[in-house]
């Protein structure tokens, strides 16, 4: 019943992790302009072909070989998006035409995706420019089909554990952080074995990789917590596979030695129960599970749980899904988009100062 990400960000998202140089959006200028903003961040040119109420009546093909054109002169790309939107989908606008028509030097990916696309999960969105990325030859089928299994796994999850379960979910900031750090630092300091998991996905990992950084392990040199991350810079895209290697080389240049990679940045609907599985083989006092927590079965784990997220309206499902307790990350995409190192999360911070770092 509440608003979501809509399947055009998730197109745009994905051109970005494929390393579109420029996004052309087929609608009016506001659609999708907060994802559009936030991208430009991250080294994308993001522009719109601004349709009007006039072309909503006589088409707008023309408008998006002018800015297809346009694109190619300032910007000299070597790789373009083309994303439709509600608008432009609904008129059914021939953006593949346009394209051809436009002739421009740049590799062209066309996505037909709108609001409403298929059942209109977010996942569809990315799909779309999957299938789109493969036909032009950029990625393979096998990539792609490895890809939107998980995409469909994603929506399952979100569906079923997370904030998209039909229901109305009223958003809430979670558990005091000073509170829920201080039991973190107190566990250590009674020597609990400890477990910290990261299952994060896309550029969020800078911010949830930040638990993982604090040297826990330095400074209780005889109760190292466990660390089991999705962190594989094998698997993915090749912007996900770079915020892969970035994270574990800061990491190791930390001293922080990851225990066990469950697999890849875009595997969190699966490496969370990878990392459910090794912490049923061991008994561990505290699990702290940073990123997308409802991924992982926590109700199969008998220990006191913290799951850090950055979804207020995830705080809820969270609980109930048995975790002891819940702290939330805001703009978690925001803080670090057009980054490459860990950001400094709310959570670490006051752990930080609870313990004079």
């Amino acid at each position: 019943m509440h608003p979501r990400p809509s399947p055009i960000a998730a197109s745009l998202y994905t051109l970005r992790d494929l390393n579109a140089d420029v996004i052309i959006m087929h609608g009016p200028h506001g659609c999708c302009f907060r994802t559009g903003r936030l991208l430009e961040n991250d080294g994308v040119r993001v522009v719109t072909t601004a349709m009007s109420e006039n072309d909503f009546i006589f088409g707008a093909s023309s408008k998006l070989e002018e800015t297809l054109r346009k694109v190619e002169t300032m910007f000299s790309p070597k790789l373009v998006g083309v994303v439709g939107t509600c608008a432009s989908m609904i008129i059914g606008e021939d953006m593949k035409e346009a394209v051809d028509n436009a002739g421009i030097k740049a590799q062209v990916i066309t996505v037909e995706s709108h609001g409403g696309f298929g059942e209109g999960d977010n996942t569809e969105g990315a799909v779309a420019v999957l299938n789109a990325a493969q036909k032009e030859g950029i990625i393979s089928l096998e990539e792609t089909e490895r890809q939107t299994r998980m995409l469909k796994l994603a929506t399952e999850i979100e569906k079923t554990r997370g904030m998209a379960q039909g229901e109305y979910i009223a958003p809430s900031y979670g558990d005091d952080k000073e509170k829920v750090a201080r039991i973190l630092v107190d566990a250590f300091e009674k020597g609990d074995k400890i477990a910290l998991v990261l299952n994060a996905k896309k550029e969020t990992s800078y911010l949830f990789s930040d638990l993982l950084k604090i040297p826990f392990g330095q400074i209780y040199q005889n109760n190292q917590p466990k660390i089991i991350a999705n962190l594989d810079e094998r698997v993915g895209l090749p912007r996900i596979r770079k915020h892969a290697q970035n994270i574990k080389e800061e990491l190791q240049a930390n001293g922080v030695m990851i225990n066990i990679i469950t697999g890849g940045l875009d595997e969190y609907p699966v490496t969370g129960k990878k990392a459910a599985k090794v912490l049923r083989e061991d008994s561990f006092d505290l699990v702290v599970v940073a990123g997308v927590p409802h991924a992982l079965p926590i109700e199969t784990i008998k220990s006191t749980s913290i799951a850090v997220t950055d979804g207020p309206r995830l705080v809820e499902p969270l609980k109930k899904l048995g975790y002891s307790y819940v702290v939330t990350e805001l703009d978690a995409h925001s803080k670090t988009l057009g980054t490459d190192k860990i950001v400094n999360s709310d959570f670490g911070n006051v752990l930080r100062k609870i313990m004079d770092l």
